[in-house]
């Protein structure tokens, strides 16, 4: 019978892990997040690993050549303990598969990043380097802060990757 194990990659080598394993006939699940990153005054949202260095193959250890794993380019370790691989919990693999969107993507739970009322500093933009009174998140992406200009105070929407802790 098929269960899910656990694959430890080499460090950036998840992607490679999952074509090699999946050219030897493996069931693969990488499962990916987005991630925002910043470069150059840009912001693109990239497909990472959800957990990085690890991916989860699905296999037979009585009927399957299990072993092919720990040699596999990319592949660091099958995790196991002693000398069988230990098998990941009934649902756990099939739980996130059901999260992951029409983009394949898991998303992930998205938390203010400051509190109301903390102080800011606003990093990019038309208000870069002022200081800010954190206020709330505007949609997912763009957040109101509270900013002090010419002796009154602005309530201003900025892209959420624009703010910085003070500090």
């Amino acid at each position: 019978m098929k269960r899910w194990y656990v694959v430890h990659t080499h460090p950036g080598a998840e992607a490679m892990a999952e074509g090699h394993l999946a050219r030897q006939g493996f069931e693969i699940y990488l499962p990916r997040c987005a991630k925002e990153r910043r470069h150059a005054r840009r912001v693109d949202r990239i497909a990472v690993p959800l957990f990085p260095r690890y991916l989860f193959v699905a296999i037979d250890t009585d009927r399957q050549r299990w072993r092919a794993i720990q040699s596999t380019f990319g592949v660091a370790a099958l995790v196991s303990f002693g000398e069988r691989p230990a098998a990941v919990p009934e649902g756990v693999v099939e739980e996130i598969m059901s999260r992951a969107g029409p983009d394949g993507l898991v998303p992930l739970p998205s938390a203010d990043p400051f509190a109301p009322g903390e102080r800011v500093e606003i990093a990019d933009g038309a208000f870069a380097d002022q200081s800010a009174l954190f206020q709330a998140m505007d949609g997912t992406q763009r957040v109101v802060v509270l900013l002090s200009m010419l002796g009154r105070d602005l309530r201003v929407r900025v892209p959420r990757t624009a703010l910085r802790a003070c500090g």
